[in-house]
């Protein structure tokens, strides 16, 4: 079991941290690189990405499933029922791959058209998502495997996996989008090509190293790829409930864009450029994330509840001192950071002003996502669910309020931030203070 000292906690977060880190970069790179193509392909890879990232949010929210499950049964040493679970999640995530490739090939690229009120935008995103959408088949297995790897504590191997596809990614984004080293320029759907071929090769070495690895025979997790219906009933008790949040979380902010893109092209490419900086301050926030719902598992799991509040303090110290770090520039130098993404003069003023707006916000947001993880790590994924749903129909409310009927200036917009994250923090203090959280049996 893992060991409950700040050197523990930050030997686990930290590697999920650089990884999260140089996903960013990538972001940041493949928004800098998109953006000095065409503004409209700059727009239509952010709303176009967010659509792909909506659906890869419910395989994430099995994979988060499953990597409670078997944290627990680590705590709980009962090391038999862990390929079960393994297994179960790679084929339940191969089946929603499945569907959701259909749902973004075939059927959202029209349904864009229709709702877009730019069209040159629309067209563009379809494209996007059309060849982005072949990567659903590489994420199901990369998530599965993250999940055992990240519930076991091995986070090493997930960064070096996220440098492969890191690497990668930028020296095809580079060369596809413009037909540099040889390769023809492809433009927007060179941008998703490079993407969806980065995720195969980080994919690949993950499979690699769980062949070669001794867990695969302590674990037996290639001996259960069928379908065992009591293990099944057990993913989707717990994951289900994690997998539609992450959809409704996600949706809710692909709307926002949506209304956006409606309301102008102006307040679509600022906002744009905020949610490129925007996955920088998510760094230390999701690496913690992973950590907490292990740590919480395997010590419910071990029945030592009275450390539960010490766990969430220490991460909770070390998420708002590493958002200091990622996130500073938000604060004091937040033009350089929109100059980095998009160099057109017209949009970095009003960018900046809106970043140093909602800096504050994503502190909020750190503190409380412990919290929030907590409940996740109890298995009571099902109550998170109804706290998730909550605060994002409240905060779909003010969305349509400030964009559709207030027209307000995007600089006020984006001050919805503040609501959802002071929302998810009230919730998350509520339950676990008022309901008898530590007895989910998982």
């Amino acid at each position: 079991m893992l060991a409950l000292n700040y050197k523990a906690i930050l030997g686990m977060a930290l590697p999920m941290m650089v990884s999260g880190f140089i996903q960013s970069i990538v972001l940041i790179t493949d928004a800098s690189l998109i953006s000095r193509y065409s503004t409209e392909a700059f727009d239509a890879v952010g709303n176009g990405g967010l659509l792909y990232v909506t659906v890869y949010m419910c395989l994430l929210g099995m994979g988060d499933g499953a990597q409670i499950i078997i944290a627990r049964r680590i705590g709980e040493e009962r090391i038999s029922a862990i390929g079960r679970v393994f297994g179960t999640s790679f084929l339940t995530n191969f089946l929603l791959a499945i569907g959701f490739f259909i749902l973004l090939h075939w059927f959202l690229p029209s349904a864009i058209v229709g709702y877009s009120k730019n069209h040159e935008i629309a067209h563009l995103q379809g494209d996007f998502i059309r060849v982005r959408s072949f990567a659903l088949f590489f994420a199901m297995i990369t998530i599965t495997i993250q999940a055992f790897l990240l519930a076991k504590g091995k986070t090493m191997i997930v960064l070096y996996a996220a440098l492969i596809t890191a690497i990668s990614n930028v020296f095809l984004a580079n060369s596809l989008i413009f037909g540099r080293n040889g390769l023809p320029e492809m433009g927007i759907e060179g941008a998703a090509l490079a993407n969806t071929i980065a995720d195969a090769l980080g994919m690949t070495f993950l499979i690699i190293y769980l062949i070669f690895s001794k867990e695969r025979k302590e674990y037996q997790l290639f001996a259960h790829f069928k379908f065992e219906l009591a293990s099944m009933k057990e993913l989707l008790k717990v994951g289900s409930p994690l997998m539609f949040q992450g959809f409704f979380a996600l949706a809710t902010w692909t709307l926002f864009f949506t209304w956006l893109e409606q309301k102008g092209q102006f307040d679509l490419t600022v906002s744009q450029n905020i949610r490129a900086i925007y996955f920088l301050a998510f760094v230390p926030i999701w690496g913690f994330a992973g950590t907490t719902k292990t740590y919480i598992s395997q010590y419910i799991g071990a029945k030592k509840f009275d450390e539960i509040p010490t766990i969430q303090k220490r991460i909770q110290l070390m998420t708002l001192l590493f958002l200091c770090v990622t996130f500073h520039g938000a604060i004091f130098y937040p033009e350089a950071l929109i100059r980095l993404i998009n160099p057109a003069e017209l949009y970095v003023h009003k960018s900046a002003q809106i970043l140093r707006l909602i800096s504050v916000s994503i502190m909020l947001y750190g503190f409380s996502s412990v919290y929030f993880q907590t409940i996740h790590g109890s298995g009571n994924t099902l109550h998170s669910m109804f706290i998730e749903f909550g605060i994002v129909s409240v905060y779909v409310v003010f969305c349509y309020l400030f964009i559709k009927v207030w027209n307000l200036d995007v600089y006020w917009i984006w001050t919805v931030e503040y609501i959802y994250f002071i929302l998810m923090g009230l919730a998350s203090i509520s339950y676990l203070r008022l309901y008898d959280w530590k007895k989910k049996i998982v």
